[in-house]
């Protein structure tokens, strides 16, 4: 990784989904290793005045009420650059930003302070999209809780119009830029250099808000797991099978003919087994294959304590960066799975992931916004689907046990709704 300390600025008026691609990106940089964190402005002033601001509240001409905006932007301004400068390498200040003064200003502060800054826009004009946003997420924000959804409605499209009065899109002038336009069907990034950015830049290029289901499923029960040994390559047991098949019934049952799901499986026989009753085409990827143990590969946890005592107590010491000689590291698998985050992300499908442990509890570990300290820890049980549905504020989670072998009970780590 580079040493960049970045400051994403975020721009657009309101409900066109700033804080939803705020809130993955941070999610996606965490998830890479880069200490990220998000700083909402409208959190800060519901903290601060309390929520229930009509439209009036962010009237331009409104002195009263743009003291009291631009202080408490500023507070969480401050709070940016203090995480940045601390231990953060990546600030995120998501507010709607609609003036070139008001970026300028937080551009000169950011760059005294040291940091780089990236300014990332919205930009969506269909009605109809901007109507479902407010309708879905806007009218059941704390600002209109208990309040009628078409009262809420009327407010939220009064506040747009008072943004939209001194809106000034970013143009060339504003520096370093990505545009998102029209749900990213255009992107234009602009003066984008150095790794990290180009990394947020290709990320916002794959991320699509199209909401969509994602399955992630192990192999069913390998010869090796009924063994105890990790690694390997072997076919699945009988009880494996009968997971194939209850896989594929539940795929059938839970998918559109119109719209079939993205199935992707690993190069190994054991997903590829799996999979394959699914009556729709399969993608296998090597990025998926399970994490290498490399000298360790075929052994039980009980020859490896014999064998290779040094390496089985350093591997618990630090599970997340232990690398297996000759081999990976959960750390390593992260970062070939990037690919694979960016292939679900552009998909407008449902997705099926059929994989492996270490694989599938990173990939778990992204949608459901785990640290990478926590990813070697979840709960990947074999014979379970893991329905995941990101949504603009989170990830709703549900499980299906689909086999003997799939635990009945609640998980350890996991389970959540982020």
């Amino acid at each position: 990784m580079d040493n960049q300390k970045l400051v994403v600025v975020m721009v657009g008026l309101p409900a066109r989904g700033k804080t939803h691609v705020a809130r993955k990106l941070s999610r996606y940089l965490s998830w890479l290793g880069y200490r990220t964190r998000l700083f909402n402005v409208g959190s800060y002033r519901r903290a601060r005045l309390g929520p229930g601001q009509s439209a009036e509240f962010f009237d331009p001409t409104n002195e009263s009420a743009n003291e009291a905006r631009r202080a408490i932007s500023a507070e969480a301004l401050e709070d940016v650059l203090a995480f940045v400068g601390r231990e953060g390498r990546v600030g995120i200040f998501d507010a709607t930003n609609t003036t070139r003064d008001k970026r300028a200003l937080v551009e000169r502060r950011c760059r005294a302070a040291g940091f780089d800054v990236l300014f990332v826009e919205l930009v969506c004009d269909d009605p109809i999209v901007i109507e479902v946003n407010v309708r879905a997420t806007k009218t059941l924000s704390q600002d209109y809780e208990g309040v009628d959804p078409e009262q809420a409605t009327r407010d939220f499209r009064a506040r747009i119009e008072q943004y939209e009065r001194v809106y000034e899109p970013l143009d060339e002038s504003d520096g370093r830029f990505v545009k998102v336009m029209d749900l990213g069907q255009t992107v234009v990034a602009h003066r984008i250099h150095g790794y990290l950015e180009s990394r947020i830049v290709a990320f916002l290029l794959a991320s699509r808000p199209t909401r969509r289901v994602v399955w992630l499923s192990r192999h069913g029960e390998s010869r090796f797991n009924s063994q105890g040994r990790i690694g390997g390559d072997s076919e699945l047991t009988s009880a494996g099978q009968l997971y194939a098949e209850n896989l594929s019934r539940f795929v059938a049952q839970h998918s559109d003919a119109d719209a079939p799901p993205l199935v992707l499986t690993s190069t190994l026989r054991r997903t590829i087994q799996t999979a394959e009753p699914i009556p729709y085409p399969k993608t296998a990827l090597r990025a998926l294959d399970e994490l290498n143990a490399g000298v360790c590969d075929g052994l039980t946890y009980a020859q490896i304590v014999e064998r290779y005592p040094n390496e089985y107590t350093s591997r618990a010491e630090d599970k997340l960066r232990y690398r297996y000689p000759g081999g990976e590291s959960y750390e390593d698998v992260i970062q070939r799975l990037e690919s694979v985050i960016w292939e679900i992300e552009r998909s407008v499908r449902p997705v099926l992931v059929v994989a492996h442990q270490a694989v599938n509890r990173a990939l778990y570990a992204y949608f459901m916004d785990w640290s990478p300290e926590v990813c070697p820890h979840l709960d990947a049980p074999l014979h379970t689907v893991l329905e995941l549905s990101p949504q603009p504020y989170g990830c709703e989670e549900r499980r299906y046990p689909l086999g003997p072998l799939a635990p009945r009970g609640q998980p350890l780590l996991g389970g959540r709704q982020r």
